[in-house]
């Protein structure tokens, strides 16, 4: 059997994951989809939308095979650890390609756009430096360099302004560290942008859009004709049960009582918490009178939204920069859920993968996966009411 691998969020499953599902499988010619999902945190530093057992349910009944979660020492990280993280389950999977969405569906622009950095990294560092003195962010940073580096050798090149375009190029920069023992495929993506908010006129939506529509308007049938009936259906379910959907807004009182909880000492053990911002952090959170003005405060050229997000997730979760760094390599493939025939490769195939496959938490013993175990806790508080849906006593979805 054949695999093909897909890094996502589903936050939430909508019609144009449904798309690249299908297309991966026909583009690769293969007989199994294993997507690699974040588990209840997620890569820009934000809470998932639903848990990742329910967006696990999502993908099972709209294409995929197999979930695998990505640990959250990956999905909350940067872009290039994100990749890495996710590349090399799916390569310890057994897949022998992976499929990407891109903007104009073209793989050669990347792997040209990769060569370019690769055979140019010394120049291209000195850019970076260069424009950092400046005192832009890290990522507007890299964009410059980029873009000085194209100047110098003219080329065909990606747009690395652009989300999916980012994702995309660190996914084959990670396939390079990995000896290419895995193979990149990409998809024209279709439909809405990422950011894009929702237009009636169309069935595909992007995630960001659904989300504001969800949070903005509070109607769940708004978002119907954007995602899959089973996606509807579980998107309703949890609504019945939590009677809202998670986010930072959500989790404010916790979060901002995490942060005062601690002092500016304490605060700098976290991730990215560097220059002074743990002062700005507890000045903030004891007058702001929600997260969106929490944010708004102590936002800046140097701390972009989604790095103070990323901070306030580890804040949040306990997790310090000491127990996260401890780990550069995935250390198993923890399984979330699959269907008859994901079920089916797994027992041909269980046995070559080159990390062990989890599929009972309490079995094993393992500091990353504590870490997982952690943020579904954290997940669970930050709730109306959360069910014992936990780590421990939830076996993989079957379908």
């Amino acid at each position: 059997m054949q695999a093909v691998g897909v890094v996502v969020e589903y936050n939430p499953f909508h019609n144009g994951h449904a798309y690249h599902v299908q297309q991966a499988k026909k583009l690769t010619e293969a007989d199994v989809v294993i997507a690699v999902m974040s588990g209840q945190f997620l890569q820009r530093g934000e809470p998932a939308l639903v848990d990742k057992w329910a967006r696990t349910k999502m993908a099972l009944a709209s294409g995929v095979d197999i979930v695998i979660e990505l640990p959250y020492v990956f999905s909350t990280a940067h872009a290039k650890q994100f990749a890495y993280g996710a590349i090399s389950l799916l390569q310890a999977a057994g897949c022998q390609t992976f499929a990407f969405g891109s903007e104009d569906g073209r793989l050669e622009p990347f792997l040209d756009s990769f060569v370019l950095i690769q055979q140019n990294k010394e120049l291209y560092d000195a850019f970076i430096k260069e424009f950092m003195t400046t005192g832009i962010s890290y990522p507007k940073a890299l964009q410059e360099a980029y873009t000085a580096l194209q100047q110098q050798f003219p080329g065909t090149y990606i747009d690395l302004a652009k989300p999916n375009n980012i994702l995309g190029f660190h996914y084959i920069e990670a396939a390079h560290l990995l000896k290419n023992k895995i193979q990149p495929a990409t998809i024209t993506r279709i439909g809405a942008g990422y950011h894009d908010a929702i237009n009636e006129q169309s069935q595909i939506a992007s995630a960001t859009g659904i989300r504001q529509a969800l949070f903005q308007e509070k109607v769940l049938q708004n978002v119907n004709q954007f995602v899959p009936p089973p996606t509807y259906q579980l998107l309703e379910e949890w609504q019945q049960v939590h009677s809202t959907f998670a986010s930072w807004h959500t989790f404010w009182p916790l979060l901002r009582f995490a942060i005062l909880r601690h002092t500016p000492e304490q605060l700098s053990a976290f991730p990215d918490v560097s220059e002074g911002i743990e002062y700005a952090l507890i000045k903030h959170a004891k007058n702001a009178l929600s997260f969106n003005d929490f944010m708004d405060k102590i936002k800046s050229k140097r701390y972009t939204w989604t790095r103070l997000q990323r901070i306030l997730t580890h804040i949040y979760t306990g997790i310090t920069k000491q127990q996260l760094h401890a780990h550069t390599e995935p250390s198993y493939i923890r399984l979330l859920g699959m269907t008859e025939n994901g079920q089916r490769y797994l027992s041909m195939y269980k046995k070559h993968m080159t990390l062990p496959l989890i599929s009972r938490v309490a079995a094993t013993q393992n500091d990353m996966l504590s870490l997982d175990i952690r943020a579904t806790t954290m997940y669970q508080q930050g709730l109306p009411f959360h069910t014992m849906n936990d780590d421990y006593n939830t076996p993989p979805i079957r379908r």
